[in-house]
């Protein structure tokens, strides 16, 4: 992405930037140093104990890659890499894989191709939890040493029972007393694989009494003879990720660690773990701050993983990229657009209140950036057949569409013009309503850049379908020619040449839920689907359309903006699907 102007930045102010303003203003990290102990590109980058380069602050963006990330993860992208890039710092992808059963290769390349595909750069800050496997180890030994950490073989069951309630405290361990030296002889048993899987935990000793359950002696290392994506079968422990996550901060020299607010129960204990680690001399001050804001919450979608790896595995949508479903590969496949979503970031801004955005604020997003960078294209998606009586037999000529009526500068494309032309199948009332301005018998409409007609009549099949509609045309009315303003129509139609246009695949896809709040009132969510959410239709489009490369946007002129299937599509015969209508026809519903 391109910087942005001052005026462009301000206009998008909030309480993170006015923390980051407070600190920069004070000089916070005017001397910070490199640790040297990030993982191998930032130690051949900087080396260990030199002078920060000329980040003035550091972000990050740390998914866990257990899934593939979806609308609320945008949101999150964008303010951490906008912000590095509005104060000319440095955003890290980080990778927090503490968690090898549920952790694979597949996730990890599908959120380098999302991040990189809403525009955002890491250079060559890409990390892993995985990384600092080692230093986190070392650390662990570091605290049981202190007497800030200890080794409890309670069951599972047992620990539940003595760590308390919301409004009860917990109760110590019956092991909460041992001494360093037998915590630490435990741990490092632990570490070479003599235990089996539950057997024992290290846990961090702080306070059983604390008002706040997530002081209570958290666990910080769990047992787990699982191979890792990444690690292979190094390790047979595993740190947690409330563990993990301060120190690859304070590794990386993080500045401002910014997390949704279902975090800020947890930031005590981020605030107590790095303190302990600054006072043993294992990471660097001043240390990272956690700050917390709302996450994203959308009408008419689900962002929990737990419901999206539900929708997958019943069959409900069509895999992860389902234009449906609010992952970003989805989002991206129904022809979304990166710009979109930074647009809608902006929009929605950043707060510690949390509130729902309606998911029309998106569409529109979307269609803001599409209306403005998409080229028009014609198409026919329920075609009947429209026959001008008194065109010459075997004659064709060529009218001029605009490829955009905004942007005169993109010029015109020939559109061929026949006897006879495919048009909606709505454009014709042999019984018209009241207001009905389209093709009815006797009554006058343009062809969008082509001729004025006058409808004459139908023709209709056995079971009184119709089959064609038949006019004549006025031979000196085509648009572009004088003759053209002697015609004053209320009705303006858009068609296709039937000998030139070619028959495609069109996705009709709409909200995947028919209910704002799906699940509402612990309802089944699964009962909110929206049947109508995809249809499938064979449509009859303009022949610039059959040279449409995968991923190449349109709108589709009446019907909305369209894109060419990253997945379906083949030289020559792309499949389109819909991203979004010209408007939001659901307000109206």
């Amino acid at each position: 992405m391109l910087p942005r102007t001052m005026a462009e930045i301000e206009r998008t102010s909030n309480f993170i930037r006015h923390i980051i303003d407070a600190d920069l203003k004070a000089g916070k990290y005017a001397s910070r140093r490199w640790s040297g102990r990030p993982g191998p590109a930032a130690q051949q980058k900087v080396g260990a104990g030199t002078t920060v380069d000329e980040a003035k602050i550091r972000t990050r963006f740390p998914p866990e890659p257990n899934g593939y990330l979806h609308f609320g993860h945008a949101k999150s992208i964008c303010l951490n890499f906008g912000l590095a890039q509005d104060y000319a710092g440095a955003c890290h992808l980080r990778f927090d894989d503490t968690n090898p059963e549920k952790e694979e290769q597949e996730y990890v390349d599908s959120i380098i191709d999302a991040v990189h595909w809403l525009g955002w750069d890491w250079h060559d800050n890409k990390y892993f939890a995985s990384d600092y496997f080692q230093w986190m180890y070392d650390f662990a030994e570091k605290l049981i040493e202190a007497g800030h950490a200890y080794v409890d073989s309670q069951t599972a069951e047992e620990m539940r029972a003595s760590r308390g309630s919301l409004t009860a405290g917990g109760s110590n361990s019956p092991y909460r007393e041992r001494t360093p030296a037998e915590n630490l002889d435990l741990f490092r048993r632990m570490k070479v694989g003599e235990f089996a899987d539950g057997t024992h935990i290290l846990r961090a000793k702080i306070d059983m009494a604390s008002g706040n359950i997530n002081l209570r002696d958290p666990a910080i290392y769990r047992i787990r003879h699982a191979t890792h994506h990444n690690t292979g079968d190094a390790w047979c422990i595993y740190p947690m990720y409330t563990y993990a996550h301060p120190i690859e901060d304070a590794l990386e020299n993080i500045t401002h660690s910014i997390c949704t607010l279902e975090f800020e129960d947890q930031r005590p204990f981020y605030d107590w773990l790095l303190a302990r680690l600054a006072e043993l001399g294992c990471v660097n001050t001043p240390l990272p701050q956690q700050i917390e804001f709302a996450r994203l919450n959308l009408s008419y979608v689900v962002l929990s993983k737990r419901k999206l790896i539900q929708l997958v595995e019943e069959k409900h949508v069509d895999g992860w990229d389902d234009p449906r479903l609010p992952t970003l590969v989805g989002a991206r496949r129904r022809g979304f657009t990166p710009e979109g979503f930074r647009r809608f970031a902006e929009m929605i801004g950043v707060t510690k209140s949390d509130s729902w955005i309606d998911i029309s604020v998106l569409e529109e997003c979307q269609r803001e950036h599409l209306n403005e960078t998409a080229p028009r294209r014609i198409a026919v998606l329920d075609p009947v057949k429209l026959v001008i009586d008194n065109y010459p037999e075997g004659q064709e000529e060529e009218c001029l569409a605009p490829n955009h009526p905004q942007k005169p500068e993109w010029g015109k494309r020939p559109v061929p013009f026949s006897k006879e032309l495919w048009i909606e199948r709505e454009d014709f009332m042999e019984a018209p309503s009241k207001g009905y301005f389209r093709l009815f018998p006797g009554n006058t409409v343009r062809l969008r850049y082509g001729f004025v007609v006058k409808c004459s009549g139908c023709d209709k099949d056995a079971n009184g379908n119709i089959t064609a509609v038949h006019c004549e045309y006025m031979a000196d009315s085509k648009s572009g020619t004088p003759g053209s303003d002697n015609y004053k129509v209320k009705g303006n139609i858009h068609w296709v040449s039937a000998p030139h246009a070619y028959a495609a695949e069109v996705r009709l896809y709409d909200r995947l839920f028919a209910a704002e709040a799906p699940g509402e009132g612990g309802r089944d969510f699964i009962a909110d689907l929206n049947p109508d959410s995809k249809r499938v239709i064979s449509a009859q489009l303009e022949a610039a359309l059959k040279d449409a490369a995968a991923e190449e946007r349109f709108q589709f002129e009446r019907h909305g903006y369209f894109v060419a299937d990253r997945v379906d599509s083949q030289p020559g015969a792309p499949v389109f699907n819909r991203a979004v209508t010209l408007k939001d026809s659901w307000s109206r519903k």
